[in-house]
């Protein structure tokens, strides 16, 4: 049986729009994390012209297989075993880079260790987007998000919406420039950066 998340459902079109025009020009896109794999089934069909490479920890790859082996799209590839945390990772080269709701729910040291990761792999030139929700000047950008943080940190303390400054930083010393920041549905942002040349 497939795993299913309704966000992925409810966020997919507005980030698609945001995607169809950040990786027009992109040839090799990483997905960060890919939860269940709905993203990705449904993203690629989309942008044809992109491969997409899913990649997640071992316990939620037969999830993601079991979404590509039913959609069965030729530019998609099956998860890599990725931990955002190891000192390498397996793969690189790749000139775009897409995560989702991941910065909020992990420990800010692994946040850290996942701008340091895509340092590592993103070629210059290339486009990183991070959708999530995010805090601006230490506030909270409505009250929904607020009562969101205090979920996430009852879940673990370490959790947590991130600020949109202390994020820029870690993306800033990897050579990574915002290029947009865009307003999303239910109070969530696209940030897209591109790597200095």
């Amino acid at each position: 049986m497939k795993p299913h998340a309704e966000s992925c459902e409810q966020n997919r079109a507005p980030i698609l729009a945001v995607l169809l025009e950040a990786f027009a020009d992109r040839k090799r896109v990483l997905e960060i994390a890919s939860g269940t794999g709905q993203h990705a089934v449904y993203f690629a069909p989309e942008l044809p012209h992109l491969t997409w490479q899913t990649s997640e920890l071992p316990h939620n790859h037969e999830g993601i297989r079991a979404w590509l082996d039913e959609a069965r799209l030729p530019n998609v590839l099956p998860p890599l075993d990725l931990d955002i945390t190891a000192p390498t990772w397996p793969v690189s080269g790749v000139d775009a880079i897409f995560n989702a709701n991941t910065v909020h729910i992990i420990a800010w040291p692994a946040v850290e260790h996942l701008f340091a990761g895509i340092g590592r792999v993103l070629e210059p030139g290339g486009i990183v987007c991070l959708y999530g929700p995010f805090n601006y000047g230490g506030r909270f950008t409505s009250e929904s998000n607020a009562r969101f943080d205090v979920w996430l940190k009852s879940r673990d303390p370490a959790s947590g919406v991130r600020d949109f400054e202390a994020i820029t930083a870690l993306a800033q010393a990897q050579g990574l420039d915002l290029l947009r920041d865009v307003a999303m549905p239910s109070n969530n942002r696209t940030l897209i950066w591109q790597r200095r040349v």
